[in-house]
């Protein structure tokens, strides 16, 4: 028995006493972490934050779409080519109004507005903010992967016999046809 331990108590073995050190550390190292949140400086929660997801709202409108209104195009022209408006007013029943906004986590938000004027049932004039083209459009939503090169399209002629030569056709076999002869029940609920 140790000689400063009271009777009828029992010293922890020497080997507890590293890990209640390690203990201790931990939990002073967890509350000085909690202390320094909030206060601007540099420190364990500055080091994790939480996934935000891309929030998409509105119509896609590209420049190339924007091209194709005329004046003297009728609603269902306009409908076809840009779809159906974000925003439409009973107070405001000559004009269509096509939003679109992207936010994502680290970027500045995207906007963008294009409003179609009508007189009648044809457009008047189209009043827009700079459009991407489409493939501007697609290459700001892949933001986060490394432009490289662009693949080609289109198979070269050597590729092409290539590929017939690793994949016959082979001939098509048509299904069996039923005998011109043959009769069958008639179907459930069919009159007879």
């Amino acid at each position: 028995m140790h000689p400063s331990a009271s009777p009828g108590v029992s010293t922890p073995p020497s080997f507890h006493r590293p890990w209640r050190l390690l203990g201790t550390l931990l939990v002073l190292a967890g509350l000085g972490a909690c202390s320094g949140y909030g206060d601007g400086t540099y420190g364990v929660t500055s080091l994790v934050t939480p996934y935000k997801i891309d929030i998409l709202q509105g119509n896609v409108v590209t420049r190339e779409q924007a091209q194709l209104l005329k004046p003297g195009m009728s609603r269902a022209q306009v409908r076809d080519i840009l779809g159906s408006p974000l925003l439409t007013s009973v107070f405001h029943a000559e004009r269509w109004d096509y939003v679109f906004t992207l936010k994502r986590q680290g970027q500045e938000p995207q906007r963008r507005k294009l409003t179609v004027f009508f007189q009648g049932e044809e457009v008047q004039r189209v009043e827009a903010d700079e459009l991407p083209s489409e493939n501007e459009f697609v290459a700001s939503l892949d933001a986060r992967r490394k432009p490289g090169k662009v693949p080609p399209l289109e198979a070269t002629p050597e590729q092409l016999k290539a590929f017939q030569e690793r994949n016959p056709v082979t001939p098509s076999v048509t299904p069996p046809t039923a005998p011109a002869d043959a009769s069958y029940p008639p179907l459930e609920g069919s009159p007879r």
